[in-house]
């Protein structure tokens, strides 16, 4: 896809300083900026690179200045960066604005789906499967019987929906993600074996949910995994069976939540953190990475260690364990000391 500098400054409602009619085909960081790129300049400490970038066009906020001659085409908008991060929505959409149905798929009789659809080649789609419309299933995506997919969602190549659950309006589920496995159920009886509790339950996903890549969500025992409305899932999470996690929380990689744990709304949780069953972390919580969380945490508070402490005062004891040496030291010279007198 080719665009000219004055079809980008029509989008983002700026203004050409240079050639209208140059083309860019591809982005590129400010300082690899070759011929047909189109970059931008947001941050002051990257200013000296527009004076030898080899983009073709560079969007920059209005009030810049040039102190010396440059050679790429300027598109003068209110705001540089929120403007080139409008550019990339729109190139995304242009980019991912598939329909129609490939060959071969597998849609069972039973299946309804809405207008502006792409199903992509060898996807799978279930019995008495409802899909909405605008949503794109890319290939080799598993959508099993009973599940129900609102308007305007993407579901990348590679995605396993299991049967029963029920995804909302907006959502994003990358690639390699499984929503509605078994929860991790079992067990012993008396000669010490393991017997599988049967995981009846689905998974609820609400509206405007991202889910990345590799991460799995487990179908609850009874009732609902639930995965609240705005929620921001980053790459391979475990969410085990019967978790609820609240509006507009953010999870970073590789964090494990066990069985029936509840989270709050608007909580950020960093990456590595893993979170014990059956407790409830409240709302507006931060917890820092690699954290290991065995209690309830009340609203508003920010945790950091394992076994996790208030941050501030993990922060003063880190102070004393990594002198902790230097104590040792003067101790065992304080003691040598009281047993020669």
């Amino acid at each position: 896809m080719k665009f000219t500098a004055a079809q980008i400054a029509g989008i983002l409602n700026g203004t050409v300083d240079g050639d209208e009619g140059v083309e860019v085909s591809k982005l590129a960081k400010i300082e690899e900026g070759s011929e047909g790129s189109l970059t931008f300049l947001a941050n002051p400490k990257y200013t000296h690179y527009i004076y030898s970038t080899q983009a073709s066009i560079t969007i920059v906020s209005k009030d810049f200045n040039a102190e010396n001659k440059l050679s790429t085409t300027l598109i003068r908008v209110e705001n540089a960066y929120k403007a080139f991060s409008q550019l990339l929505e729109y190139y995304n959409q242009v980019k991912m604005n598939k329909t129609g149905i490939e060959s071969p798929v597998f849609i069972s009789e039973s299946a309804t789906y809405g207008d502006k659809i792409y199903i992509g080649a060898f996807a799978y789609i279930g019995e008495n499967v409802t899909i909405g419309q605008n949503v794109k299933i890319y290939p080799n995506v598993y959508i099993g019987d009973n599940v129900v997919i609102g308007n305007d969602v993407t579901l990348f190549t590679g995605a396993k929906i299991y049967s029963e659950t029920i995804i909302g309006n907006n959502c994003v589920i990358h690639s390699s993600v499984v929503v509605g496995a078994d929860g991790f159920g079992f067990t012993p009886n008396e000669k010490g074996e393991y017997s599988k509790v049967p995981q009846t339950g689905n998974v609820i996903i609400e509206d405007f949910v991202d889910i990345g890549a590799g991460t799995t969500i487990d179908r609850a025992t009874l009732g609902s995994t639930i995965i609240k409305k705005g929620v921001k899932l980053d790459n391979q999470i475990q969410i085990a069976h019967n978790v609820s996690i609240g509006e507009n929380t953010v999870i970073a990689a590789q964090t494990g939540i066990a069985g029936s744990s509840k989270i709050g709304k608007n909580c950020m949780i960093g990456g590595q953190v893993g979170i014990a069953g059956h407790i409830v972390i409240g709302d507006n919580v931060k917890i820092q990475a690699q954290s290991g969380i065995g209690r309830s945490i009340k609203d508003n508070e920010s945790v950091q260690g394992t076994p996790a402490l208030n941050y501030s005062d993990f922060n003063k004891s880190y102070v004393h364990f990594k002198n902790l040496p230097k104590i040792m030291e003067r101790f065992n010279i304080f003691e040598k000391k009281l047993e020669n007198e």
